[in-house]
């Protein structure tokens, strides 16, 4: 069944059932999609083959086909025979432009309108279920706004009425706004209701009763403030004299049109609300994070299979859709203890810094250092709060601190293999283009850093397995380093991973992150292979001469006298 627009009910009825096995007319309607929730779905169930049997759905949804499912619940051989008639009451809708405003009753201007409806497709009579009619109401059901969409940004758009801000709102007839949302690419954010009623329209009896609704609005306001359509439960607000503002906040709202509904209800006093109308301020937008997340939060953007989801990052023990949640939160003091330990953590590195330049490696050294000082500011930057200090945009700082923990892990296991000099830088250079590649691609990705890595490992393997070899004994030959450098090195190497990868939580990150830093670093220190037997401390492996040589030639000349 197709519903067109301004459809204000649908009255599904089954006529006609007839078997000739069983009593009864065993005959189940089901309406809407079978693989939707069961809340999108209505059924229709006949007992008696005499009696009426009906489906009556308030406000179905609009502008779309609706699937109805026959099934029988019959045996096998029992044929049953029946007819479904679907019928749909039209809404006669009045648009409203805010040049000519009506100021007091709206029925007086909409009986003057023609009111006429959209065509639906296959308009033609019968509708394919045996019979449909639509018939058009009387007076009209509602009074429509056009609204203006103004995409901001990212998940980030804007709703406002034509020429102002302002929506008059009456008793007999509701007022409706359509925010279109069916694009696909709002559903990732968060819709923002805002409400304000003016001071002096407001009596002290009255009340104007909103709903928000998918698809259809909802259009009962004079039997029920339930807000519930034909498959949807819309969410209610209400304005009053006490009360003047109200707030809405919807996350992650379906891809459709949205329906804001308004209307003027009098529940004590019916006559005061004949000739009453309130103007309605009316705030309207979708944000990717509610108030940016506040001061303890960050807004991040996610995308899983083509669609784009916005939401709130908390720290500091913070919790909730924007942050706001304070129950688990840390003090100021524990803030401040937790940035000190990851910032002053990182000095460990000062030990495999100070070993490489003993040893002579100073592109080692360099990397050390490199990863000791952004590592130290990303972790001062990556506080909420109160201890907070970025040099740098949060971005930069982020993707130097992973660069240099992958380059540092890298450089160390190929300095271990002990390969030549021009080997090793070569691979040094490569491997920091493959880390940097890969971490622009997936900055989180657990291969970034273990791929090269695994890499690394069987170079240094297979270097040690070539000595072996060659040298017809164990490498390293002495017994001394394995015991005081290799296996105190690969143990904190181990633990640190360990920590890293099974152990680390959000409540504990600030000190097993922590202990993660002087693990690596420790680890670095012990696993850094010894100087080179023909370099002498703190010279480099190649001297070169930084001063002119006068060249003179000693030998006299002999000439012959003649």
């Amino acid at each position: 069944i197709f519903i067109p627009e301004y459809t204000q009910e649908l009255r599904l009825e089954l006529r006609g059932c007839a078997t000739n096995g069983s009593l009864g007319c065993p005959v189940r309607l089901t309406v809407g999609a079978a693989t939707l929730p069961r809340n999108f779905q209505k059924v229709l169930t006949c007992v008696s083959p005499t009696g009426a049997c009906r489906l009556l759905l308030p406000s179905p949804p609009w502008d779309r086909w609706l699937q109805v499912t026959a099934k029988s619940l019959a045996g096998p051989r029992v044929l049953v025979a029946f007819q479904a008639v679907a019928a749909l009451t039209a809404c006669r809708p009045w648009n409203l432009n805010f040049q000519h405003l009506p100021q007091s009753s709206l029925n007086e201007s909409c009986n003057a309108s023609t009111g006429l409806l959209p065509p639906r497709p296959g308009d033609h009579g019968d509708h394919g279920l045996g019979g449909s009619s639509r018939r058009l109401g009387g007076p009209c059901c509602l009074a429509s706004y056009p609204v203006i969409r103004e995409d901001l940004g990212v998940v980030s758009v804007r709703f406002r009425p034509v020429d102002r801000v302002w929506v008059r709102v009456w008793p007999t007839t509701p007022s409706v706004m359509r925010l279109y949302m069916d694009t696909g690419m709002d559903s990732g954010g968060s819709l923002t209701v805002s409400l304000r009623a003016n001071k002096t329209g407001i009596a002290n009896s009255t009340l104007v009763a909103v709903c928000v609704n998918a698809a259809s609005p909802f259009l009962g306001f004079s039997t029920s403030l339930n807000c519930t359509t034909a498959f949807f439960q819309g969410s209610p607000l209400t304005l009053s004299a006490a009360s003047r503002k109200a707030d809405l906040i919807i996350p992650y709202p379906q891809s459709d049109n949205w329906y804001l509904s308004l209307q003027l209800v009098c529940p004590e006093s019916p006559e005061e609300c004949e000739q009453a109308s309130v103007l309605v301020e009316t705030t309207l937008t979708v944000v990717p994070c509610l108030n940016d997340c506040g001061p303890y939060g960050q807004c991040v953007l996610l995308r899983r299979h083509s669609y784009l989801y916005a939401g709130c990052s908390c720290k500091a023990g913070w919790r909730g859709w924007s942050c706001t949640d304070n129950s688990t939160a840390q003090t100021v003091a524990q803030q401040r203890v937790a940035a000190l330990l990851l910032t002053l953590s990182n000095l460990m590195f000062l030990a495999p810094i100070a070993i490489s330049v003993h040893r002579s490696l100073l592109v080692e050294a360099s990397v050390y250092a490199y990863t000791m000082f952004f590592s130290t500011f990303y972790h001062a930057c990556d506080q909420p709060g109160e201890a907070v200090l970025c040099i740098l945009g949060y971005d930069t700082l982020q993707y130097c601190d992973f660069l240099g923990s992958g380059v540092s892990i890298w450089i160390t296991i190929l300095c271990m293999a002990r390969l030549k000099a021009a080997q090793k830088h070569v691979l040094f250079l490569l491997g920091t283009l493959i880390f940097a590649m890969s971490l622009q691609l997936d900055r989180r990705g657990a291969w970034n850093m273990m791929g090269p890595c695994l890499f690394a490992f069987v170079v240094m393997v297979t270097m040690w397995v070539y000595r072996c070899g060659r040298r017809r004994h164990c490498y390293p030959t002495s017994w001394q380093r394995w015991a005081f450098y290799l296996l105190p090195g690969i143990s904190m190497a181990a633990l640190g991973i360990a920590i890293y990868t099974s152990m680390m939580t959000s409540d504990n990150y600030y000190y097993t992150h922590s202990l993660w830093h002087m693990l690596l670093a420790g680890s670095a220190a012990c696993l850094l292979p010894p100087r080179e037997e023909h370099t002498k401390p703190w010279a480099c492996s190649q001297k070169l001469t930084c001063h002119y040589q006068i060249c003179k030639n000693h030998r006299e000349d002999l000439y012959t006298v003649t």
